[in-house]
C-alpha cells in the first residue's frame, strides 16, 4: 500500500507565505509525476503545479511567479512553496503522485487527504 501525507497548510494573511509538503510512503518502486491540486468551495478542482521525476515543472497561470514546486526523490516528497498569497488562493490543496508499486510494477495515481489553506485579506 501507498500513502501520501500532506502538511503545512494553515491560515495566513494576504501577501504571506506557506510551504506545503507531501510525503509518500509504502511499497514504492519509483514515482513519476508529482502534482499539487486545489479545490475552492463551489469550484472544480484545478491543477496548481506538476513536477516530473526529472525535475521539469509546469504551473497554472494564476500561480506562475508566486508558487514553486520541488521534490526530493530520496525522500519521496514533493513541496509547494507559496509566496505572495492572495485570498483567491484559499482552497483545499491535495497532492497526487504517479507511483510505480514495488513487486507488481503497476502504476497508480495516489492522492493525499488534502490540507486547508486560508488566505485572509
Amino acid at each position: 500500500q501507498v500513502q501520501l501525507v500532506e502538511s503545512g497548510g494553515g491560515l495566513v494573511q494576504a501577501g504571506g507565505s506557506l510551504r506545503l509538503s507531501c510525503a509518500a510512503s509504502g511499497s514504492i518502486l519509483s514515482i513519476n509525476d508529482m502534482s499539487w491540486y486545489r479545490q475552492a468551495p463551489g469550484k472544480q478542482r484545478e491543477l496548481v503545479a506538476r513536477i516530473t521525476s526529472g525535475g521539469s515543472t509546469n504551473y497554472a497561470d494564476s500561480v506562475k511567479g508566486r508558487f514553486t514546486i520541488s521534490r526530493d526523490n530520496a525522500k519521496n516528497t514533493v513541496y509547494l512553496q507559496m509566496n505572495s498569497l492572495k485570498p483567491e488562493d484559499t482552497a483545499v490543496y491535495s497532492c497526487a503522485a504517479q507511483v510505480v508499486v514495488a513487486v507488481t510494477r503497476a502504476k497508480y495515481t495516489h492522492w493525499g487527504q488534502g490540507t486547508q489553506v486560508t488566505v485572509s485579506s
